[in-house]
């Protein structure tokens, strides 16, 4: 398995609307979509940067991950994305490496991606993205 490039980074929001004021008018950056994730709870908005993207997440439920993320840790980057090949392959990796997965089949992400998240205690605390676009 092989990293391909930085994917993306997400970063957890309270207020995605305030957020995308941010990011579109004082950065500059030209919003490509958003998009809710139903099965995650969250909607996201994404902004291209050169090879890679800004996600902006904001929880669209009290119990979800990002809401849950905000809660412990505050608004912040929540995970950064690598782009794989093959995610099948790349979990098979890094459980053979002796990576803890949260996700050992991959799962439905968004922009329509297969991902995989490696637990954080297996990467210096860091929620580690494994995506897989076509």
């Amino acid at each position: 398995m092989k990293a391909l490039k930085v994917d993306h980074i997400g970063i957890a929001v309270k207020d995605l609307e305030a957020s995308i004021s941010f990011y579109r008018d004082i950065l500059g950056l030209e919003m490509a979509g958003s998009e809710v994730v139903e099965e995650q709870k969250v909607k996201v908005a994404f902004f291209p940067v050169g090879d890679t993207e800004v996600e902006l997440l904001e929880s669209t439920s009290e119990d979800g991950p990002i809401a849950k993320f905000i809660e412990k840790n505050g608004e912040g980057i929540q995970h950064i994305a690598f782009k794989v090949e093959n995610i099948e392959e790349a979990i098979e990796y890094m459980l053979s490496k002796g990576m803890k997965m949260i996700d050992e089949k991959p799962r439905y992400g968004a922009g329509g991606a297969k991902i995989a998240f490696v637990h954080p205690k297996s990467s210096n605390r860091v929620l580690v993205e494994l995506s897989e676009r076509k």
